[in-house]
């Protein structure tokens, strides 16, 4: 097929001038046309070449179409295939449609209803041609970073997320106390939890506590344990978290929330490596790596007096810094095919994608919550998908709500505010999308181009048309 080819068009037909006279009318339009005069020299076609969708006659005396369609399917599952029928063989083309024929048309073919069809059943195919090289494109590099970085659980390929995989490749070997500053939801455990697997102390404890669900009264206890008769209620001894975290790792998450006294006490286990339970008198010696998160400006606490200043001291050793989700934008669309696959194995359900209007909504909002909102949403999507390809219609009425997203795939998308549509022409605002979905996708042509919903080589040519290259 040329560049200048609208499509690859395979059409099988035993009434050979009635092939012939499809292949003729769909050539004016730009289409590559190959003709069978045959089932099996159909089936024979789709074995030596590609097409980018079939048309095929239902009832042929060596193979009927739906054998055709069985054979299509095996050998290239996204390629469309529509059926052409008589009137005595509508409800058989139906049935066929169940068992993934793209469309049918009935006899005699009306060129007109037939170049409709096969455009849309031909962007249908590409769509799902590049929804799965975007799912391998997705694979490789994640494949790629966990060669690298060996991060099993992080999902980005932004800039700002490359920069803190550079830091963690460089930190985890090591014994460094690490600072983890970042809105709530951006992943901060499973930063720590990455930093813990690529270090020497991999195989032992990795203790997670959480500053915030603790009362004032329960964290020492929880943290450095009690003995028998410090309190009521202690009624026996208990190793705290610390003791436990021994040769391993201790994972503080918000540790903002820790009271100044907790502060005081965790600041001599960190000077002197022991630990006194709650009540006793004996220190015993720990080794622990310390990894410490917050979503508070430290800083400010400490001018304010609300966090000690040698403690932070203590724990800015190295502080890594992580971007919300609405700074790196561009690893949305990663994040959502991942979570897609995540939800469809882990709740059985049969969804095998995402349509461009919904990818591109979603992409635009600012995901406040973060990668967990994102994580929740998908989710969501997934267990109460509408089809096996998630739509506009499925995303959460409150994100849709938040994006000014209006009617579902049959109709329009608008945003509310942005964009100033009036006294602009039609080239000025396609250049504006333009550039703005490749600067969403970082560049990514290819990602781009889902996002809008056209082939990669229409959107090749308008970057060349406005000079966006």
């Amino acid at each position: 097929m040329t560049d200048e080819s609208a499509g690859k068009i395979l059409i099988i037909d035993d009434d050979e001038g009635h092939g012939e006279a499809l292949g003729d009318g769909l050539e004016i339009d730009g289409y590559d046309c190959t003709v069978a005069s045959s089932g099996g020299a159909g089936v024979k076609a789709l074995e030596e070449a590609v097409y980018d969708a079939v048309l095929t006659d239902l009832v042929m005396h060596d193979r009927s179409g739906l054998e055709v369609l069985q054979e299509a399917k095996r050998l290239t599952p996204d390629t469309p295939v529509l059926l052409i029928t008589g009137h005595a063989t509508v409800e058989t083309a139906v049935d066929a449609m169940r068992e993934g024929a793209e469309d049918y048309l009935s006899k005699p073919v009306k060129l007109a209803e037939l170049r409709a069809k096969l455009s849309r059943a031909i962007e249908k195919g590409r769509l799902r041609r590049d929804n799965e090289s975007l799912r391998s494109e997705n694979v490789e590099l994640r494949r790629q970073f966990d060669k690298s970085f060996g991060f099993d659980g992080l999902r980005g390929h932004s800039k700002e997320m490359t920069r803190v995989f550079e830091i963690l490749a460089r930190v985890a070997p090591t014994n460094a106390t690490v600072l983890v500053l970042g809105e709530s939801g951006t992943g901060k455990e499973l930063i720590a939890r990455a930093i813990h697997t690529n270090s020497d102390r991999r195989d032992q404890n990795f203790v997670a506590v959480n500053c915030a669900a603790l009362t004032d009264g329960l964290i020492e206890s929880e943290l450095f344990g009690h003995v028998k008769g410090a309190f009521t209620g202690a009624v026996s001894d208990k190793e705290g978290r610390v003791a436990y975290a021994d040769g391993g790792t201790l994972f503080l998450d918000e540790i903002g929330d820790m009271p100044l006294a907790t502060q005081a006490k965790l600041l001599r286990v960190l000077e002197a490596r022991e630990v006194v339970q709650v009540g006793g008198n004996d220190p015993r010696s720990v080794d622990i790596r310390l990894v410490a998160a917050t979503n508070r400006n430290l800083r400010e606490m400490v001018q304010d007096g609300d966090f000690r200043e040698d403690l932070f001291h203590r724990l800015q050793v190295v502080e890594l810094m992580l971007p919300p989700l609405r700074e790196r934008s561009g690893d949305v669309p990663l994040l959502i095919d991942h979570f897609i696959e995540e939800f469809r194995d882990l709740h059985g359900r049969q969804v095998d994608g995402i349509s461009p209007e919904a990818r591109a909504l979603l992409a635009r909002y600012r995901w406040p919550g973060n990668v967990r909102e994102l994580r929740n949403a998908m989710e969501n999507m997934v267990l109460l998908a509408g089809g096996v390809m998630l739509s506009v219609d499925d995303v959460p009425e409150s994100i849709r709500a938040a994006t000014g997203a209006t009617g579902g795939e049959s109709g329009a998308v608008s945003v509310a505010g942005g964009y100033d549509l009036a006294g602009r022409s039609l080239d000025e605002v396609e250049r504006a999308l333009i550039r703005a979905n490749l600067e969403l996708m970082d560049g990514n042509r290819k990602k781009a181009a889902e996002v809008m919903g056209i082939g990669e080589r229409t959107l090749y040519r308008k970057i060349k048309e406005y000079g966006l290259s």
